[in-house]
């Protein structure tokens, strides 16, 4: 199946119509029901049909609710009248959304079914900018399609392509790279914040996607250049300001010997598997990417890398920092150990044990044999967030494991992060102890107490934004950030603290000090 043509003249059309006949987020889960909304939200579409079903009962198909008919049609895979499609589209009718490769009609009467051939649905989520409300074209999935995706599928805005939305930092910014686009989501996001951004997939039908998406959102006034190739190749010799990447970094065992039953199985899809044993290509990605970075340029991505017995993740993970000669951060979000993964990635495919038990065991043994075969006791996920330095050796590397949940979108506070970073980099203590801070808003503090007892044997400090830490904190320094209004520099707070706490001064500042460093940091307090 081919994928959308970008018709100027149509696609302008078919925008209108999508927004007059409130086909978004909102309109969908009203003619749903927020049930059904959610149901859907986890691939279960029976909700979802029966809401649909019950909306056009009893109604001619032209003066059906448009919602419920593009609802039907691309987000169930469900046929629909030819005239029901009219009403709901307009301007483009039927035979516009024909010429743009959206549907495929049996016939021109209005009764002849018309049945979708791409994925088109409305987007909603919040970045570091703020809201941005679109319309997504992609291949139908699983649930439209009744069976396995094609190895060439297109996948829409995804769990891990939300995420990446979210962390990425929003600065306003110069060029930005968008390393294997897919169906465009990255891209259209930077080009809100970016005089320039360029997409990269080795995929032609992904760059299709790409430009369509692009065409139909128009998210500011950024033109997209769309450019075909695998990984970095196709920006050789280039500069960037942002590079971000939700690469095809799935661990995927590769079938070899064993023969193309267990290839089958498996699924070499595109969108997911780079063709790299193990975790290569991550590896590959962090240690070339510098190459596109313009000084202080940064690379954020998603990733999977192994745990492989013997050697902590992050010590391997941290090998490839040092080797890049970038400043890194990386959090680790989710780990699951071999068996977990191969499940979680087999149903992604459309295998399941009960419709397909061969190919499930197969595949099931190929992803246990390969991480065997390199002592992978289990894999991590997360988040990598990458630096080029303006000038000098790197000063930023972090490895940390961070599951809990955090307040989404993490962008602003990741550049705070690392505005903080650079901030402590320029200070000495002497420095330090002169500034003048303020304990952020987000700030709460925790006391925990024996009964009946007058002091707290526990002090945590709170952050309700970013990453949610909790830091325990000694009654010395909680009462140094409680005082940090900006009013007195943290030199005369602690020269106030030793008084009352009645010890030298010069040891309380080498207690505090460090600590404060740790708050600035990680936006606890801020300069």
């Amino acid at each position: 199946m081919h994928p959308p043509v970008t018709d100027p003249v149509l696609v302008a059309s078919l925008r209108d119509d999508l927004a007059s006949s409130a086909y978004d987020v909102d309109g969908v889960e009203d003619v749903l029901g927020p049930l059904a909304a959610s149901a859907l939200h986890r691939e279960q579409a029976l909700p979802a049909r029966r809401a649909v079903a019950a909306a056009v009962a009893g109604k001619p198909p032209s003066d059906r609710d448009p919602r419920a008919t593009l609802a039907g049609l691309f987000l169930l895979g469900e046929p629909v009248a030819r005239a029901a499609l009219d009403r709901a589209l307009p301007a483009t009718g039927t035979a516009g959304a024909e010429r743009l490769g959206l549907v495929a009609a049996q016939g021109t009467g209005d009764d002849d079914e018309v049945r979708a051939v791409v994925d088109l649905r409305p987007y909603s989520s919040v970045d570091a900018v703020g809201d941005a409300r679109w319309w997504l074209a992609s291949d139908l999935g699983e649930l439209a399609l009744g069976g396995r995706l094609s190895t060439d599928h297109v996948l829409g805005a995804g769990g891990a392509s939300l995420t990446l939305v979210q962390v990425t930092v929003r600065t306003p910014t110069g060029r930005v790279l968008d390393l294997g686009t897919g169906c465009g989501i990255q891209a259209l996001h930077a080009a809100r914040h970016a005089k320039q951004v360029v997409a990269t997939d080795i995929s032609h039908r992904a760059l299709a996607f790409a430009g369509f998406n692009a065409a139909l959102n128009r998210p500011g006034e950024v033109e997209l250049d769309l450019r075909h190739g695998s990984m970095l190749e196709p920006v050789a010799g280039e500069r960037f300001d942002l590079v971000v990447s939700n690469p095809p970094f799935v661990i995927t065992p590769h079938a070899g010997a064993a023969g193309r039953a267990v290839a089958d199985a498996i699924g070499d899809y595109e969108y997911r598997d780079g063709g790299r044993a193990g975790d290569d290509l991550v590896r590959d990605l962090i240690l070339g990417v510098g190459d596109v970075l313009a000084p202080g340029g940064t690379a954020q991505l998603l990733a999977n890398w192994e745990h492989r017995r013997g050697e902590p993740w992050t010590e391997r993970v941290g090998r490839w920092l040092d080797e890049a000669g970038l400043d890194g951060w990386i959090i680790q979000r989710e780990v699951l150990d071999p068996a977990e993964y191969a499940e979680t990635w087999i149903r992604d495919g459309g295998t399941t044990p009960d419709r397909e038990p061969a190919a499930w065991a197969a595949a099931y043994g190929a992803w246990l044999d390969d991480f065997a075969s390199r002592d992978v006791e289990a894999v991590g996920f997360g988040i990598v967030t990458l630096r080029r330095p303006v000038s000098g050796a790197p000063t930023l590397r972090r490895l940390e494991e961070h599951t809990g949940s955090v307040r989404q979108p993490l962008g602003a506070h990741i550049a705070r992060s690392l505005a903080g970073h650079d901030w402590l980099v320029a200070r000495d203590d002497a420095a330090l102890a002169a500034a003048h801070l303020v304990t952020a808003a987000d700030i709460t503090e925790e006391r925990y107490l024996t009964p009946g007892a007058a002091d707290p044997n526990v002090v945590v400090l709170r952050q309700g934004d970013g990453l949610g830490r909790g830091v325990h904190a000694s009654s010395p320094l909680a009462a140094l950030v409680g005082a940090c209004d900006g009013e007195l520099t943290v030199g005369q707070i602690v020269g106030a603290l030793a008084s009352l706490f009645e010890v030298p001064a010069d040891a309380l500042a080498a207690e505090l000090l460090p600590a404060v460093r740790g708050l600035v940091r990680d936006g606890f307090l801020e300069g």
